[in-house]
């Protein structure tokens, strides 16, 4: 079992240091079949890749279909569009609760993370000018929009941390859905006050908003009617929970919305279908490359002994699966890669004390769900670096914010709905 352990550091560390998991996962694996008595060759060509082909086998068309859609988003001006309506409603004097709406919207309409984040960008820095903000809470209002509750706590989110519980558990996207509304109230509300103190003390310490050093000049693209740009994300949305359509049929359903709806850009369509084609072979061999490891991990002896600890956590049988998915989504700085290993290799034993006891396979995959957006957003997450990218700050000046309502009260959100169900409220 120390092996395992070992595995797991090994994984951490090379991925903090910025090493990429797709090669850093099969040497953590190594690690973990060595000290576990397996013949590391076999380990890896049979094991490690047999887990690796399964998960992409499953998950890839929900990757690129997803990618591709909220490209044809961005670069048709629907993403812009939908963010500028959001702030026009909500004033341009509240400039965090537009930025973080706006993020949501999109997020929980189905566009990818990593394009919320180009999308909404240009509109924080408009806005927290407006308003004099100091800029270093940009990246933590986007991440509490786009990487928070419309990713793990909001029944219905077409978000791949939301759809990866449902094959383990046999459920769908809607699962829990008091539970995780509680969560998302909680770390929403909870993200936005916190933001707002911020903003407060930075603002009386004079620290308000300066120009970046170096400003991208925006592409000259007519966005489309608020309107029209709704409707995409409004109908993946439907179609994937009023009418329970497979959530592939859902977003080709959407993507050829969106290019009916801008035929006068056709031009532009293969461009964005490339480009969200091949970003989304990227993120799934990373999260492939992670689910490779936990399969490693589950064919050692010491895992049995793991299973044990894990199961014999005291306490609502919902702790242990979120310890192991938190625990797990730090270790890879990936949500949905932590999750996977995670419930790749423990799956079937939480399924099967759902079936043994109260407890609704519905819990368990809201908590699985929620749970592995807490310790994902760990420095070497991605996500957070390409946030960082992109607003031009560093984690000296901004990670600390992002730790508070990407980390902090996610995890509380946990602890919250746990106790509730513990309690038998929920």
């Amino acid at each position: 079992m120390l092996g395992i352990f070992l595995g797991l550091v090994v994984l951490m560390v090379l991925a903090y240091i910025g090493w990429s998991i797709l090669w850093v996962a099969p040497i953590a694996a190594g690690v973990v079949a060595i000290t576990g008595g397996l013949d590391v060759l076999e380990a890896y060509k049979d094991t490690y890749m047999g887990g690796f082909v399964n998960f992409a086998k499953s998950w890839f068309p929900v990757f690129m279909l997803g990618a591709i859609f909220g490209k044809l988003m961005e670069e048709t001006g629907m993403a812009r569009s939908v963010a500028v309506a959001m702030t026009k409603v909500i004033g341009s004097q509240r400039a965090i609760l537009g930025v973080l709406a706006s993020a949501a919207v999109l997020t929980y309409g189905g566009v990818s993370l990593f394009v919320v984040v180009f999308a909404v960008y240009p509109l924080a820095l408009s806005l927290f000018r407006e308003a004099n903000i100091s800029r270093k809470l940009i990246p933590a209002t986007v991440a509490l929009g786009a990487f928070t509750f419309t990713m793990t706590a909001l029944p219905g989110s077409p978000q791949i941390q939301n759809l990866i519980p449902m094959e383990y558990y046999k459920t769908d996207a809607m699962a829990a859905p008091v539970m995780g509304i509680i969560a998302a109230i909680i770390m929403a509300g909870g993200g936005y006050f916190y933001l707002r103190r911020q903003e407060k003390k930075l603002t009386e310490k004079g620290e308000t908003f300066t120009e970046p050093k170096e400003q991208k000049e925006e592409e000259d693209v007519v966005i489309p009617h608020w309107t029209l740009s709704f409707l995409p994300l409004l109908t993946v949305l439907i179609t994937l929970n009023l009418f329970e359509l497979d959530v592939i049929v859902a977003l080709i359903i959407g993507i050829l919305l969106i290019m009916i709806l801008n035929v006068s850009k056709v031009k532009r369509f293969v461009g964005a279908i490339n480009a969200g084609a091949s970003g989304s072979v990227l993120a799934i061999i990373n999260t492939s490359a992670a689910v490779g490891f936990g399969t490693v991990v589950k064919a050692v002896p010491g895992f049995d002994r793991l299973t044990e600890l894990l199961m014999g956590v005291k306490g609502h049988p919902l702790i242990s699966e979120a310890i192991s998915v938190n625990i797990l989504a730090g270790a890879t700085g990936s949500a949905s890669g932590g999750m996977g290993i995670a419930l790749e290799a423990l799956g079937d034993k939480y399924y099967e004390i759902a079936m043994n006891t109260g407890v609704s396979p519905e819990a368990f995959h809201r908590i699985a769900s929620l749970s592995s957006g807490g310790l994902d957003a760990l420095p070497h997450n991605g996500a957070v670096l390409t946030l960082f990218a992109i607003t031009g700050m560093t984690h000296k000046d901004s990670y600390k914010d992002i730790f508070v309502v990407a980390i902090v009260i996610p995890i509380l959100s946990v602890v919250a709905v746990i106790a509730l169900a513990a309690m038998g409220i929920l």
